[in-house]
């Protein structure tokens, strides 16, 4: 039976290999709970933009953490790290162009139609939707992609350079929400609020987002017609001159 003194040396052994591991644990739990409470605390900023109480309940039932990879990715942007040339060859390449003409051919009807109503050109919404999305690629990879509320909730608690703008989006994504054109399940973006096929953030989305399909929402997730005419309606109402580079 080991004695008195064994036991206190173990538990003073397993005391000190725990103990980064307690006070990781305790930093996150304050974390959360700072967060949580964060969250319960932005709610009249939001009511006074016109949520509802069901609203943001709903968009965030299920968010009790802040996203980790959002800060990641917050730190690490390619556009900013990378030499110009060696960003433009990963997104600009034999397979992409080959790809946007498949698709221009699939939804010539389509870019035909957005070239009538809004004067912009099919081969730049073709290469806006590549750079953007990779023609809806990033769909298909969903762990690569955040749950806008929580994701713009983290960089207005934990990123002080970008909190202003993650609170405005985040008024913006709830409008979007509470508008009924997109689910809370669908409701999915970049690390910094980027929606949909073109990549469109919250704002940008309440000021150009268009119903091209008819069916009664404006669906840049799931529309193609949607998001293409979206992308050519902000162009066109931001000095696009048909015709011209």
């Amino acid at each position: 039976m080991p004695s008195r003194r064994s036991i206190s040396k173990l538990l003073l052994i397993l005391f000190v290999a725990l103990a980064p591991i307690l006070m990781v644990s305790v930093s996150d739990a304050r974390s959360d709970a700072g967060f949580r409470q964060w969250i319960v605390d932005f709610y009249p900023v939001a009511a006074r933009h016109g949520i509802r109480k069901a609203t943001y309940d709903r968009a965030f039932a299920r968010v009790r953490t802040p996203d980790p990879e959002v800060l990641r990715k917050a730190r690490f942007q390619p556009e900013f790290r990378q030499d110009p040339w060696s960003y433009v060859d990963t997104r600009v390449h034999d397979e992409a162009v080959a790809q946007g003409r498949r698709l221009a051919r699939r939804h010539a009807r389509t870019l035909a139609a957005i070239e009538r109503r809004y004067g912009v050109e099919r081969s730049v919404l073709l290469a806006i939707w590549s750079v953007e999305s990779n023609y809806g690629d990033v769909f298909n990879y969903p762990d690569r992609l955040h749950y806008v509320p929580r994701a713009l909730a983290t960089l207005a608690y934990a990123d002080a350079r970008r909190a202003k703008f993650a609170r405005s989006q985040l008024i913006a994504t709830l409008k979007i929400l509470q508008s009924g054109d997109i689910t809370r399940r669908d409701l999915s973006g970049s690390w910094a609020g980027a929606m949909g096929h073109t990549q469109f953030i919250p704002t940008s989305y309440l000021a150009f987002a268009v119903d091209f399909d008819g069916d009664g929402s404006r669906d840049i997730w799931r529309s193609v017609p949607d998001a293409l005419a979206t992308a050519a309606n902000l162009l066109r109402q931001n000095g696009w001159k048909t015709g011209q580079t």
